[in-house]
């Protein structure tokens, strides 16, 4: 799998985690957790792969962010509505941004 292709794989699972959250984060806690696992294991994957500047960038900034974001998955998070915007924000600037890539 290509890194293009990883990264729409971790933007997509990022917005199906925000849709789950916004639905009912208790009813869907085991399901999040596991698709964090798996976008975990591509960020992984890719984090030391060569990648444009202009896309390394804003991965870089995602990276910062992330660590929190699956921490909150894992644990709970506190407000349910700003973290499933706050994943389905940056499932669309992955999207978006990985057609520098």
């Amino acid at each position: 799998m290509d890194n293009k292709s990883k990264i729409l794989d971790i933007a997509m699972n990022l917005n199906r985690i925000g849709n789950w959250t916004a639905d009912g984060y208790k009813q869907k806690k085991e399901r999040i957790k596991t698709f964090l696992g798996n976008t975990t294991q591509y960020i992984q994957s890719i984090k030391k792969a060569t990648l444009p500047p202009k896309f390394r960038n804003t991965f870089n900034l995602f990276l910062k962010n992330y660590k929190s974001l699956e921490k909150m998955g894992i644990e709970g998070p506190a407000d349910p509505d700003k973290y499933a915007e706050e994943m389905m924000t940056w499932g669309n600037i992955l999207t978006h941004r990985s057609k520098l890539i």
